[in-house]
């Protein structure tokens, strides 16, 4: 009999990420096929949308999906953005956590780079086929089919062919099939998804043919493009050992103080100052790549025990009040809409966020049920729509957690859309499908602050609304009085009756404020 440990090593393998993935696709949120399939766009779009923001360019996207049989779908995604180049089109596209996002501390949509390339792997995966890719730069345009050496987390070019510029269409195009997927009108499907991006980026135009056929688009609301956000830096609190030992590690600094000066955001050299009158033991003065683990424990215990400025939320960019105003408006037409923008705050100590709300009454707010329409809460991330795993998520959490009635709303019951948006560098996603936002403390409390100052105008619009409508069946009761009342005051006092009855006419509009109504009309 053989030594057990060599016999149980004979099995020892070493997989690539690709192949995890490919095994576990329900972490990227390929798990039911109505979300499979949202999943799906919603990757090409949101890579799409910020392409075209770092370029400057108004984005136009169509959405294209045809039905080859009930599970199997053919997906476009195609962009009015800046192309990709040749040379990174592997890369970007089949290259699980490959791309310019994870190495950047700024807001953006996405970030780990599994995206794009977790769609190439899913059309693998489901048919066997490889994504067909049409890019143009403006400058240059070429094709070709895309998949994954999941062995090797390699690219795999084929089909390649150089086209001419003048004839396509700039930007990118992505054609794919897919099979375990399915297209319905669920809260959780692709047209709601593309909705729910329009009401967040409003200066986005998102054309969607579904597979009937049926052309929708939503128009963009505002011609301008948002702000682009910074790159931050880092915020002492937000670190942990690992981080600050290996930053520390890759710094080009010559001084451990130069480093924590230019790499950290509010460390002023007098921080430092004050770093070394606490921890003599360390030398500030040697490189950065000779900091310890265990002086790495240490300034981080320090950092806790400072006091600290708030992290700088310059580089967090929100929708904005007038955008959000703008798109609720043109794709819901609400008859009471209030927009909150809350203050900036910060979350674990180290990471600034804002929280936008707004609830919108009436109109086309809400979802359609039998026999009218219901309440929504709309949740959103950076401008992207989440709209699985809500159960989890700190919107929802905080949203239940108010007590409605008391401003006169009914969610089961209204037609009544609740929007959040939570905007930071870094936001705190519950699991790597990154569909809802982990329950931070800070930012519950910021949600319910929002949505129940909100929830004060719609209590302020309702009441109004109430008020309105007893004076005018106050008003309606006595106006049908006036006639047979003129009649007896005229046979009384031997007055015309017409000219008491126009005079009790004024006398009840004025009192009911009618004039200026009729006024108007007039």
């Amino acid at each position: 009999m053989g030594d057990g440990a060599d016999e149980i090593f004979k099995e020892f393998r070493e997989h690539s990420v690709s192949e995890f993935f490919k095994k576990n696709r329900q972490m990227l949120g390929y798990s039911s096929r109505v979300r499979a399939l949202t999943t799906i766009v919603h990757e090409y779009v949101s890579n799409s949308l910020d392409a075209l923001e770092e370029a400057s360019i108004l984005p136009a996207i169509l959405v294209r999906l045809d039905r080859i049989d009930e599970t199997r779908y053919k997906v476009r995604v195609a962009d009015n953005g800046p192309g990709i180049p040749k040379a990174f089109i592997g890369k970007a596209l089949a290259t699980v956590l490959a791309g310019t996002k994870f190495h950047r501390n700024m807001q953006q949509r996405g970030q780990q780079g599994i995206g794009a390339a977790g769609c190439t792997l899913f059309a693998q995966a489901t048919t066997g086929k490889p994504v067909h890719v049409i890019s143009s730069t403006g400058s240059k345009a070429y094709e070709c089919d895309v998949a994954i050496d999941t062995l090797h987390n390699k690219p795999v070019i084929s089909n390649a062919a150089d086209l001419d510029p003048k004839a396509a269409q700039r930007g990118l195009s992505i054609d794919g099939e897919f099979s375990s997927v399915k297209y319905d009108n669920s809260d959780h499907s692709v047209h709601e998804y593309l909705k729910r991006t329009a009401l967040a980026n409003p200066h986005v135009e998102i054309t969607l043919i579904d597979p009937e056929g049926k052309e929708q688009t939503f128009v963009r609301s505002v011609e301008t493009m948002p702000e682009r956000p910074k790159v931050a830096k880092l915020h002492p609190l937000g670190l942990s050992v690992s981080d600050l030992f290996e930053m520390a590690h890759a710094s080009q600094n010559n001084k451990v103080t130069s480093f924590f000066v230019e790499t950290f955001a509010r460390f002023s050299q007098e921080r430092a100052n004050e770093l070394k009158a606490q921890l003599a033991e360390i030398d500030f003065s040697k490189s950065p790549k000779e900091l310890t683990w265990d002086e790495s424990e240490k300034l981080i215990a320090a950092f806790k025990a400072m006091k600290w400025i708030a992290p700088d939320a310059s580089n967090i960019i929100p929708i904005g009040e007038e955008r959000i105003t703008a798109a609720l408006q043109s794709i819901l037409a609400p008859d009471s809409l209030h927009v909150i923008e809350r203050k900036p705050k910060v979350f674990s100590g180290g990471f600034p966020f804002i929280v936008e709300a707004a609830i919108a009454y009436g109109g086309n707010s809400g979802k359609k049920v039998d026999g009218g329409r219901t309440g929504v809460i709309m949740r959103f991330a950076n401008r992207v729509p989440l709209l699985f795993d809500s159960g989890s998520c700190a919107v929802t959490e905080a949203a239940k957690s108010i007590d409605w009635k008391r401003y006169g709303v009914d969610i089961e019951s209204q037609p009544v859309s609740i929007f959040v948006n939570v905007s930071s560098v870094y936001v705190p996603y519950s699991g790597v499908g990154k569909e809802s936002i982990a329950q931070e403390e800070e930012i519950i409390d910021e949600i319910k602050l929002a949505l129940m100052d909100a929830a004060r105008g719609v209590q302020r619009f309702i009441g109004n609304r109430e008020r309105a409508r007893e004076s005018e069946g106050k008003y309606k009761t006595i106006a049908r009085y006036t006639g047979q009342l003129s009649k007896d005051l005229a046979s009384i006092t031997g007055k015309d009756t017409d000219e008491i009855e126009g005079r009790l006419e004024k006398l009840v509009a004025k009192h009911y404020n009618k004039e200026e109504e009729k006024a108007g009309k007039a």
